[in-house]
């Protein structure tokens, strides 16, 4: 049986009033933390998420640290990969590197498919310990998208421009879309899985979608968004999508069947709900704002949150990622100045 939780998060999420704005953090879990730290110089990310004890420790620790709204299970968006052929290492100061980089159309049909709980069984092992033992406050699944991973897949790893993959897409059309509907396949059962395994919330990080155009987007990506999207409504989990530097993407995930944007930076919240952005909105604080003195950090997301709270369906988030120099104290000072400043209580 599933513990009582605080369901604030969920509930701006289906764009309903709230008593304040709830709060959580993208790679809370990790990071910044002097204990996940002490954790990585004995175990890698890998080592860690295949111990559901240990990675359910590291998700919930931000959770009793902070006071955050939600949990995001620690994991990478790698984690499915290897289950469909995909021969990648996390290496430390690069990350996702690919042995086995998609060239053609043959590598994309040589993929398997996934079967998540025999494929990633650990995965859901970590979330019903969170849910059925450990955890007050939602968790949120997540993936990476079907563009983001096919970047790593064809580069071979990260990249700053997404040449080879950009290329692929425009040179090598029928193999492009064969992949994205690989990706998407494993994408729709993987996080169908962690919602039934007891994920609240999932949030699909297209990360890199940004260095593609709007209309590139429409014609190579966003069918399989929406597949996906359309697949995981049927479970009645609410559905948040993020990108960075993907302002111009907004429009074309407004009219996806998901239920929260994520914003980086680079929008205000204002100016997106003025372009007639209708959906709950996450976001948006640039992270390297905390890095700057207390006051500076105070009056920028004071200007968020009068932003935010300007319509119902509205939850506090970076723009990207924690970082490592963030302190925890910052963030714990940060959760606690965000839900006293927007109480109705």
């Amino acid at each position: 049986m599933t513990r009582q939780i605080n369901d604030t998060f969920l509930r701006a999420c289906r764009g309903e009033q709230t008593s304040y704005v709830p709060v959580w953090y993208m790679r809370q879990a990790g990071r910044s933390q002097p204990e996940y730290r002490a954790l990585k110089e004995k175990y890698s990310l890998f080592e860690i998420t295949h111990q559901p004890e240990l990675c359910a420790y590291v998700t919930r620790l931000p959770v009793e640290q902070y006071g955050v709204d939600a949990a995001i299970l620690y994991k990478d968006i790698m984690t499915p990969l290897p289950a469909i052929g995909v021969d990648v290492e996390i290496q430390g100061g690069v990350g996702p590197v690919i042995a086995n980089p998609i060239r053609s159309l043959q590598d994309v049909e040589r993929l398997g498919e996934i079967d998540p709980e025999h494929d990633v069984p650990y995965v859901f092992e970590t979330i019903r310990l969170l849910v059925n033992e450990q955890l007050d406050v939602p968790l949120i699944g997540f993936a990476g998208a079907p563009f983001t991973l096919a970047s790593y897949m064809i580069e071979g790893g990260p990249s700053k421009n997404y040449h080879k993959t950009k290329a692929f897409m425009y040179a090598e059309p029928r193999a492009w879309f064969a992949l994205m509907d690989k990706l998407a396949e494993m994408t729709i059962r993987y996080v169908r899985a962690q919602i039934r395994a007891g994920a609240s919330a999932v949030q699909i990080f297209d990360s890199w979608v940004g260095a593609v155009n709007a209309d590139d987007y429409r014609t190579f990506i966003k069918p399989a968004m929406a597949r996906i999207f359309a697949a995981l409504r049927e479970e009645g989990a609410p559905l948040i999508m993020f990108g960075v530097g993907a302002s111009h993407l907004v429009h074309e995930w407004n009219d996806l069947p998901l239920d929260v944007i994520g914003l980086d930076w680079r929008l205000s919240i204002r100016e997106a709900r003025r372009q007639g952005i209708a959906k709950a909105i996450q976001g948006n604080l640039d992270p390297a704002v905390l890095l700057a003195p207390w006051d500076v950090i105070e009056e920028r997301v004071k200007r968020i949150l009068d932003e935010g709270m300007e319509r119902p369906g509205y939850i506090f988030n970076l723009g990207h990622g924690i970082f490592p120099d963030v302190q925890p104290a910052t963030l714990k000072r940060l959760t606690a100045f965000i839900h006293e400043y927007t109480s109705t209580n």
